[in-house]
């Protein structure tokens, strides 16, 4: 990562802590983050547990991109720091939002979990803030591990001690578990038991989202929030869909990942190909630049529907961040969009399609009759 990007990096169990940590370093307590409203909610909860209070952007409606001149001077003039998303991999225009932060002084922090390998203005990703966190449970698949970049490598020390504060010592369960997951879902998958297999983790308890926001539970979240910054009042909230966010990792989980992210150019090749398949469909962006998308954003009419067909072609439509941020959490835990109607357009018939399954995918939408959206504001 330090030759990709030529910054200096240090390894995370989790792209969140690694937010949390760039967050606590470049953020005082009570600061305000300018932030996109179609983000994972974990991020969001993120935020507030550092003591932050997420401030929601104005978006392009056609990839969910911050929008800088959308954003009213005064807002501008409150603001802590920007946090990028690079939703799916569609880079933020970092040129431009580095400007205005530069303009007043504040940090850039970018997160680059969706956009390993994509670029921006002719420079990698991550490279414009003073600080950037990557995930390598998405391109690499490794489902664990991820990076804090610096633009100041004077840093690294004193984040490495403020990280390993955060870590918890590693579990030999846990190893295992980790060791054992991919055989494991691969039988379940040649076996045609997912479904099963999630009908049982609800059954059991251990499926945390019914729906694609986690429940925002406003009356715990208030007390938890008197307890920020920190981690431990926000575990319900931060932890869901990786319990081990804060494990120091073992030799085995370290060497698999060391494995995955070797082959990081191999899979950003693949992910470029399946990109460019299904930006040049009837529900993509054929006029967007090709990039190795994590994920490409095809604007359905009729999402719900186009979701259900997939499914029954056992493809699992996740990533939706569908209501916005600030519909789903209210003025009690964020500012609102000044423009909010882009990112409810956008998050409402976004539909994230895995580029390493474009043909079926595709196969899928044109047999199952699926429109493309409405030009927004229709």
């Amino acid at each position: 990562m330090r030759a990709r990007l030529g910054r200096e990096c240090l390894y995370v169990p989790s792209c969140r802590l690694g937010m949390y940590l760039a967050l606590r370093h470049w953020c005082p307590p009570g600061g305000r983050v300018l932030m996109s409203p179609v983000n994972d909610d974990v991020i969001f909860f993120v935020v507030l547990a550092a003591g932050l209070r997420p401030v929601q952007a104005p978006l392009n409606p056609r990839d969910a991109t911050l929008d800088p001149a959308g954003v009213p001077e005064d807002v501008w003039r409150g603001l802590s720091a920007v946090l990028t998303t690079n939703l799916y991999g569609n880079p933020d225009p970092a040129p431009q939002l580095a400007a205005r932060c530069a303009e007043f002084g504040i940090p850039l922090l970018e997160d680059a979990a969706h956009a390993i390998g994509g670029e921006i203005g002719g420079r990698p990703v991550g490279t414009y803030g003073d600080a950037s966190v990557f995930s390598l449970s998405k391109h690499t698949g490794a489902k664990t591990g991820g990076f804090l970049a610096l633009r100041d490598p004077a840093l690294r020390a004193e984040l490495v001690r403020a990280r390993d504060e955060l870590l918890h010592p590693p579990r030999a369960g846990a190893e295992l578990a980790y060791a054992l997951r991919p055989y494991a879902e691969a039988a379940v998958r040649a076996l045609r038991l997912v479904r099963a297999a999630r009908a049982g983790m609800r059954l059991l308890g251990m499926a945390e989202r019914e729906e694609i926001r986690m429940p925002l539970r406003p009356g715990e979240l208030k007390a938890a929030m008197a307890g920020a910054p920190g981690l431990v009042p926000f575990h319900p909230w931060v932890r869901v869909d990786m319990h081990d966010y804060r494990l120091t990792p073992g030799r085995a989980r370290l060497r698999r990942t060391r494995r995955l992210l070797g082959r990081l150019d191999t899979t950003l090749a693949a992910h470029r190909a399946g990109t460019e398949k299904l930006l040049a469909s009837p529900w993509g962006d054929p006029s967007a630049p090709v990039r190795p998308l994590f994920r490409v954003p095809l604007l359905v009419a009729d999402r719900d529907a186009a979701i259900a067909a997939l499914a029954r072609a056992r493809v699992t439509t996740g990533y939706l961040y569908d209501p916005p941020l600030d519909d789903y959490a209210g003025e009690p835990f964020t500012d609102p969009s000044p423009a909010p109607a882009a990112a409810r357009w956008f998050a409402r018939h976004a539909l994230p399609a895995d580029p390493l399954r474009a043909d079926l995918v595709l196969d899928v939408l044109r047999a199952s009759g699926a429109r493309p959206a409405p030009p927004h504001g229709d």
